[in-house]
């Protein structure tokens, strides 16, 4: 086995309840993880057969980062973490069920050994009590240096956000549920302008619009730098892209809408969701705008009661919409004719058809759709199965929109966004 760089966490007692010492003696592999020392990449040291020790600077930078959901992002996050020549170390690992902490000095996280271990019967239970009090401790003996990342979809998780924020603990994290939700949830986890000066964490969360793409940060530059925002419209939903990139070419006829859908769950663009129908109501696509338009000061309230204010176009014929997912496939069929018609319309016009996210600000309107665009425009001409295309109008962008394209859904973008989200913290 490789040396890994992940260094044990020496500075805080964990309490009886949220520590299994026999258990966590699988982990104490201290060839590889002595407590003073961490391991970078073998590649990125030519001059160290087994370990590098740590300098005393990289000691002072080193973030301790706890991560939360470790499937197909989480695992992703932690190989390339595993190529990034920064000083990490791995504070707690855990899923839905399942914790893990690194914060005695007697123990390190392995990653061949540490996910896997998460499944084991005698692991101890998650707890996100357990879990605050640890980092908690943690940040306050090394302010600034720990980082709370979030690979889950979990609102229970997300509505955990501005107690670890309070704590000084960082948050990183693709989930879209805190920032799209109440009004109220997304305030405290921004907080006050006051925190910004009392030691309290700041949160990124680039992944949640566009996995790796720089659309949340590009926003973020445009706003503040003075720029007037005055609409931003794409295609946000990479399993939307993927079905009508190949549904409506322009052309009179074509394949089924159901074949195409079918298609692209055979192809994995819908097993993000349990049921094919959650990609296609609309609601993912509501939720980005949403994120996106709290980010405009004048549209800050807009949207009170978050994604569900937006009220999507959904492409779920009303009888299939409580059908479970097999149903759902098999009668889909059945509803051809009528968005087939509006493909047929489209295309007499010279248009294609594509869902959109809009955000008028001057109209203070946030709409997430199924529209007409001429065969000639980039959202016809430009996008490639599952990619996601998304406009800036602006003040300073008047004549010619700023575009921001590129694949838009998978582990391996989203896990570079959530890594370059934690370089920030450096």
């Amino acid at each position: 086995m490789h040396p890994t760089w992940f260094q044990a966490l020496t500075l805080t007692k964990l309490r009886p309840s949220y520590q299994t010492r026999g258990f966590l003696s699988l982990f104490k592999h201290t060839k590889f993880c002595p407590a003073s020392t961490v391991f970078y990449p073998q590649d990125r040291v030519t001059h160290f057969s087994t370990r590098t020790t740590m300098s005393a600077i990289d000691r002072e930078r080193t973030l301790h980062l706890a991560i939360v959901g470790i499937g197909g992002v989480g695992s992703e996050l932690i190989q390339q973490l595993n190529d990034i020549p920064y000083p990490f170390s791995v504070a707690a690992i855990s899923n839905s069920r399942k914790m893990l902490l690194f914060t005695d000095g007697t123990s390190c996280f392995v990653p061949k050994l540490g996910t896997n271990a998460l499944d084991d019967p005698s692991a101890p239970e998650a707890s996100q009590d357990g879990l605050l009090d640890a980092l908690s401790d943690l940040a306050r003996r090394k302010p600034g240096k720990v980082v709370l990342v979030d690979n889950t979809a979990s609102q229970a998780v997300a509505e955990t956000y501005p107690r670890f924020l309070d704590a000084g603990i960082h948050v990183v994290t693709p989930n879209k549920k805190a920032f799209s939700g109440s009004l109220a949830l997304y305030e405290r986890i921004v907080g006050s302008d006051a925190g910004r000066t009392t030691g309290r964490g700041v949160f990124y969360n680039e992944a949640t619009v566009g996995a790796g793409l720089p659309i949340v940060s590009t926003l973020k530059d445009l706003v503040n730098t003075g720029d007037k925002v005055k609409k931003i419209e794409g295609v946000f939903s990479g399993t939307l892209s993927y079905i009508f990139n190949g549904y409506s070419k322009g052309d009179e006829g074509g394949p089924s809408f159901s074949s195409i859908v079918q298609v692209a769950k055979a192809n994995g663009y819908t097993v993000q969701e349990p049921h094919p129908g959650d990609d296609l109501n609309g609601a993912d696509v509501a939720r980005k705008l949403t994120i996106l338009s709290r980010m405009i000061p004048d549209l800050l309230d807009l949207l009170p009661n978050g994604h569900a204010d937006v009220r999507p176009t959904s492409l779920v014929p009303e009888p299939l919409r409580d059908a479970d997912a097999p149903t759902f496939m098999q009668r889909l069929p059945e509803f051809d004719a009528e968005i087939a018609a509006k493909r047929d319309e489209a295309a007499k016009r010279g248009n294609v058809l594509r869902y959109v996210g809009v955000i008028d600000v001057e109209q203070r309107k946030v709409e997430a759709k199924l529209d007409e665009y001429p065969k000639t425009h980039a959202f016809a001409t430009s996008l490639q199965g599952s990619d996601n295309i998304i406009m800036f109008h602006t003040a300073r962008y008047g004549a010619r929109p700023l575009l921001v394209q590129g694949a838009g859904a998978g582990n391996a973008v989203t896990a570079m966004g959530v890594g370059s989200d934690i370089l920030k913290l450096f």
